[in-house]
């Protein structure tokens, strides 16, 4: 699905995936008007209504499927700007035992590290466009500086790596949250989805033929399952997309 639809707030994306799924059942609904004449009512009604569960529970797998793939994604991305957030406050507490000259520079390091993932990181997310081409300067300078530190005894030394293993940390969790804002779910699994369902729809409407106010109903209640849970799945669909997304508050929360 494209940005416009995934920035609207919730109740503006309801009425857009409801809108067009009662679209859709309302055109099958006077599809199966138009050809159910009395010469072929009959041969629909031949259609089994064994294939309703049939269809229903495939179509069920796919919503299955599909929300795994996004509650996953999800839960990737909130682990890793948790894990980043972390990192980074470590390397910032265990920055206190370093000189002071040494300690304020790495202080603002992660300093402007963290500005230039809420301003620029963030909306290149959103809109999927996020690189890992480029290391963040302010970060690499930060792992060059205690990499060029000069421990003055064991303290040191182990204080030293600590703060680098921190830094590691943090640039692998960033490496991670950039890789799953790239993930989606394609247009491919959305046809699957919304083509099944008109296979279910088309059968409940040739099977309810002959009962205008029972198939229209019944149609209607479908309908709105296959809306609901378009939505369920659209409104997670992106993890740093729209008004249900991972904010960065754990990384804005590590500096004063």
């Amino acid at each position: 699905m494209s940005d416009w639809l995934h920035n609207l707030p919730v109740p503006a994306m309801a009425l857009v995936i409801f809108g067009f799924t009662y679209l859709l059942a309302a055109t099958v609904f006077a599809f199966v008007a138009l050809v159910a004449t009395e010469e072929r009512a009959k041969s629909l009604k031949a259609i089994s209504p064994g294939m309703l569960p049939v269809l229903g529970i495939i179509f069920g797998l796919f919503v299955a499927f599909t929300a795994a793939q996004v509650w996953g994604d999800s839960d990737r991305a909130g682990a890793a700007v948790s894990r980043e957030a972390s990192a980074l406050r470590s390397a910032v507490l265990l920055a206190a035992g370093l000189p002071p000259e040494q300690e304020t520079r790495l202080r603002a390091l992660v300093r402007d590290y963290v500005g230039q993932a809420l301003a620029v990181e963030w909306p290149m997310m959103a809109h999927q466009e996020a690189s890992l081409k480029v290391t963040p300067p302010a970060l690499a300078e930060a792992l060059q500086l205690v990499i060029a530190m000069t421990p003055q005894g064991r303290a040191q030394e182990t204080m030293q790596r600590e703060i680098l293993a921190a830094l590691e940390q943090a640039l692998d969790a960033r490496r991670q949250r950039i890789i799953v804002s790239l993930s989606a779910v394609n247009s491919v699994k959305w046809w699957c989805l919304y083509l099944q369902a008109l296979c279910e729809l088309l059968v409940i409407g040739f099977v309810h033929c002959d009962n205008r106010l029972g198939s229209a109903i019944a149609i209607a209640l479908f309908a709105t399952g296959v809306a609901t849970s378009a939505l369920l799945i659209a409104a997670h669909d992106r993890p740093f997309t729209g008004h249900i997304s991972i904010t960065p508050e754990p990384l804005r929360q590590i500096m004063p």
